[in-house]
């Protein structure tokens, strides 16, 4: 078993739902991490999909285009800097700011209706988050563990019923 660290996401039932959950501090003001999730600019350097629409309006129709294909979402709550929810596909993403000493905490959830995609998407939110980390901090993404690497993780944390989905279509599965 893979020890887990603070930085790992956790996979949690949530009534007849499942939510991927990653909590970690970040050395930035809330008001920076805002804008590296909402300017589209910013988020070209860690979202996983190019992302078209306002993220900063509730209701707001969103577009996500990747290689293998598009798919609608919208933005169904914002506080800036503290709370932006959208629904991603058929998936909830929340990100919720708070404030950290001189930095922010950062908790993001996504809310899942297939247990079986949860070693997936987690391990490719965590190779977001490494990428999102990295631009804040102006760095390197360096040596952070890849998508095969981290997916096999996950499906050994998390067991078989989390980890009945391969790859998105279009990514490399190794």
């Amino acid at each position: 078993m893979t020890k887990t660290t603070e930085r790992d996401g956790r996979l949690e039932p949530v009534g007849d739902d499942w939510q991927i959950r990653f909590t970690r501090p970040l050395a930035h003001s809330p008001e920076k991490v805002w804008r590296a999730l909402t300017d589209p600019e910013h988020r070209q350097a860690w979202f996983p999909d190019t992302s078209i629409g306002d993220f900063t309006t509730v209701g707001a129709q969103l577009r996500f285009e990747y290689s293998a294909g598009n798919f609608d979402g919208e933005v169904l709550a914002v506080d800036p800097p503290k709370l932006l929810e959208l629904r991603w596909g058929t998936d909830i993403l929340r990100f919720e700011l708070r404030p950290d000493g001189a930095g922010t905490l950062f908790v993001f959830s996504d809310t899942i209706t297939e247990q079986g995609k949860g070693a997936r998407d987690t391990a490719g939110w965590h190779v977001c988050f490494d990428l999102f980390e990295s631009a804040l901090d102006g760095t390197s993404p360096g040596d952070n563990p890849d998508w095969p690497t981290l997916n096999r993780m996950y499906a050994d944390r998390f067991g078989a019923d989390a980890s009945t989905m391969g790859p998105p279509e279009g990514h490399p599965s190794d």
